[in-house]
Formats: structure tokens, sequence, C-alpha cells
């Protein structure tokens, strides 16, 4: 199968533009947004990396500014993952440029599948990338990064600029990526419009609700009016405020103890699965 058919996007305008794997058919297929700069572009999470992501951004034309040559100079490309859970960057090996929270930064490097929580079936993949695939030969492929990131970074794209906000609680290094001038959030698995997970394997409850105290402080600044989440639709300041609140308000004794028993079976079954599939 060719990247063509296994990607699809659709612009979301002002040079956003939302790809997602179309035969990935699974609550954690994850969103990936392309944001294009005047002089660097950016893709926010890779997905599972199943087939060629740049291969699809260029054989597309999402990179080819309009009226251009197609022979014009390309900007650079800088992957960036807002963590590093197997279903957002499973496809950052295929990148030149990766960035990354130095929480995180390790695991990557060294290829931790415990710790991306690789989790993978047959019957999520409908139509397999290429012949004979199976998921348990997928593993999230060792990376070094090329950018290591810190909370209040700034990734430039030349009109634009993205903020890094260090905001664990889902993962130790989750982060949001915030274009301040255009009040938009991009915010990997921090919060989308589902059950926020806090079960696995270096997720913290308490983490959590200072990083929900954060997200409803830029609310009331007025400092964001759309989110792009890195699973399911997009939503407003409004959705924003009121996930944040909830899960503040459910973050008491009673989570956490079924918390702890849920994170305890995750983590055997990550533990057992990966060590099957390891080389």
């Amino acid at each position: 199968m060719s990247a063509l058919e296994w990607y699809a996007h659709k612009s979301l305008g002002d040079g956003i533009f939302w790809i997602q794997e179309r035969f990935y058919e699974s609550g954690n297929r994850a969103n990936i947004w392309l944001v294009r700069g005047s002089e660097q572009d950016v893709v926010i999470d890779t997905g599972l990396g199943l087939r060629s992501l740049p291969e699809y951004l260029y054989s597309s034309g999402l990179l080819q500014d309009s009226g251009a040559k197609e022979d014009a100079a390309r900007r650079p490309l800088l992957a960036v993952a807002t963590h590093v859970h197997f279903d957002h960057s499973g496809g950052l090996y295929q990148f030149d440029r990766v960035a990354v929270h130095h929480a995180e930064a390790e695991a990557l490097a060294r290829g931790d599948n415990f710790e991306t929580v690789t989790w993978l079936s047959d019957s999520e993949v409908v139509r397999a990338p290429s012949p004979g695939w199976r998921a348990r030969q997928f593993r999230v492929q060792a990376v070094q990064p090329t950018l290591i990131l810190q909370d209040g970074d700034v990734i430039n794209l030349g009109d634009r600029q993205l903020t890094v906000m260090h905001m664990p609680g889902h993962s130790r290094g989750s982060i949001c990526l915030h274009d301040k001038d255009r009040k938009i959030l991009f915010s990997g698995d921090v919060v989308y419009d589902g059950s926020l997970i806090d079960w696995l394997p270096y997720s913290r409850i308490s983490d959590y609700v200072g990083t929900c105290e954060r997200l409803i402080e830029l609310v009331d600044r007025g400092l964001v009016e759309k989110v792009l989440p890195g699973h399911f639709n997009t939503f407003g300041a409004e959705r924003l405020f009121r996930l944040a609140s909830n899960y503040i308000s459910k973050a008491g004794i009673c989570h956490k103890v079924s918390t702890f028993a849920m994170r305890s079976l995750a983590s055997l079954a990550l533990r057992v699965t990966n060590s099957r599939t390891s080389p």
C-alpha cells in the first residue's frame, strides 16, 4: 500500500492540516498535525509510521507552496512528538529532525517499548500496510532526538511561533504547543474530548491535576480559543475548561486507588507483551 493510500488529510486553513491514518481504526488513532510556516514547517506527532509520512507530505503537495515550481527549495521540516506513546511516535524514525521533551528523550533514543506503551492488535489495522504484515511485528524504533525541548522553549516557524508547555500527567514528558498569536493549543494527549488516561506507566495524578490547573488558567486569561488534540475532534475554550475542571474534581482518593490498580495491570500486560515482541 502506498503512502497516498494510507493517509488522508483535510485543511483547517491558515497553514494547518489535519492528517490521519485511514486504515488504523481504533480509539488510539492519533491526529497528526502539519503546521506550515514561512521559514520552517512542523509535523506534530507522526502516528504509527507503517507507511512513510514524509513521502505522503511531499507526494500530496502539502509541503509545496501554491504557484511554486515542483523543484523549488523546500523549507526545513521538524517532527515534534507531544509524547512518545506508540500511536504518536511510531513514525519519528522517518524524519531527519526530531524534537521531544527531555523527560522522554532517553526512552525514545533507546526504543523503550514499555514507556511507549506499545499495544497494537491485528484487528485495529483493517488493511495491512504491506503483504504479510502483523501487529506483533510492530515496534517503536529507537530515534536520537535532534532537539530536546524544555518548558518555555519556542519553536520558530518564521511567521508563527509555537511555545512548548510541559504538561505531565498522562506521561512524564507530555507537552502542548501553544500558538499564542492565534490562540491555538496543540494538546497531544494532555487533553482531548474523551476520558483522560492517567493509569499508564509514568502517568501521575498529582501532575495531571497541576496540568489541568494550567489549562484552566489559559482559558481564564483568554489565551486559548481552539484546541487541536491528539485524538478525536477539535473543540473550543469552554469545552477545554470543562474537561480540565472535571478531571480535577474527580481526582480524589477513590480515583487514586482504582487508578493504582489499573496501572499495575497495564504495566504487567505491557511488560509481557513487549518481552514477547523483543528481537
